[in-house]
């Protein structure tokens, strides 16, 4: 796969799309043998603890995945560059993420319909080169497009300069701030609540 340094003006040729059956494959080839990490495969939020752990092995959580997308239910969105997906971020209904909805510090601010954005997964080869700034505004347009009104999220403020990679996971404030995210619950001081509102003017 080409890497980023290779083509200043990827950025501009990415395209965005949700996992359905039909790219099922490009989201198994991104996340490699490691289920992105850990043997994840972004079951991490919709499962509970002891789910999720027993998962972890034989591939369980990957069937997990699978079966949401065999049922066409909402799973998240892949960015596309060159055919190849190098992106990913998980897109859904609020009450699909578990450990959202058991959140004391991530808990409900009213009753409206919300769909979360809980975690990123990018090639290693197109890190740090603006690519999650890219996949937000595709899963805004998206939303658009689909008619889902409220975007939520809750990114992480590094408290130091260098986040490790293993850290980024759950997406940095900078990053939904330059896609027109904003806070609007500081429970967390350093996991704030952000949303966009995809109806405003």
């Amino acid at each position: 796969m080409i890497k980023a340094d290779n083509d200043p003006d990827f950025l501009n040729q990415l395209t965005f799309e949700p996992l359905t059956k039909a790219n099922w494959n490009k989201f198994v080839q991104l996340f490699g043998n490691k289920g992105a990490c850990g043997n994840c495969w972004c079951m991490y939020y919709r499962l509970k603890k002891a789910e999720y752990q027993e998962g972890k092995a034989d591939d369980g959580n990957k069937r997990a995945m699978q079966k949401i997308v065999w049922e066409s239910k909402p799973a998240g969105v892949l960015g596309l560059y060159e055919g190849e997906a190098i992106a990913w971020c998980a897109f859904a209904p609020r009450e699909d993420f578990l450990k959202l909805e058991s959140s004391r510090v991530h808990k409900r601010i009213d009753d409206k319909s919300v769909w979360s954005i809980p975690c990123f997964f990018i090639d290693k080869n197109f890190r740090r080169h603006g690519v999650s700034v890219e996949l937000l505004k595709g899963v805004i347009k998206y939303a658009k497009e689909t008619g889902i009104k409220i975007i939520e999220a809750y990114p992480t403020i590094p408290t130091q300069e260098e986040l490790p990679d293993s850290f980024a996971w759950i997406g940095l404030y900078k990053s939904f701030e330059r896609a027109g995210f904003e806070i609007i619950d500081r429970t967390s001081k350093n996991r704030p609540m952000v949303r966009y509102y995809t109806d405003k003017q």
